[in-house]
């Protein structure tokens, strides 16, 4: 049974909550009740299992396609910042 909260916040906070909520197609309630579950949650032994069941919306077969899905969604910007090394440079001079 869920139960009624309400909850007052400054400006720049319900700004913010709402734009998160729009570009994660979520609503404020949503956002919240993650929000809670992440705050309360207690430690597990493995920190990767303490991430079950944190977030919602995920696709059902994610465990299975999950290069694909990564390949997906993750897109570099921009390339290195370093030129790839070709070895160490050769020098006309002789000694």
């Amino acid at each position: 049974m869920r139960k009624p909260i309400q909850v007052y916040l400054d400006e720049a906070d319900f700004a913010r909550l709402e734009s998160w909520s729009q570009q994660h197609g979520w609503t404020k309630s949503q956002a919240v009740r993650l929000a809670v579950r992440a705050l309360t949650r207690p430690p597990a032994d493995d920190p990767i299992l303490e991430l079950i069941g944190m977030f919602e919306g995920l696709p059902p077969d994610l465990s299975e396609n999950f290069d694909r899905y990564l390949s997906e969604t993750y897109v570099a910007e921009h390339g290195p910042a370093y030129s790839p090394s070709r070895g160490r440079p050769t020098s006309r001079l002789r000694r």
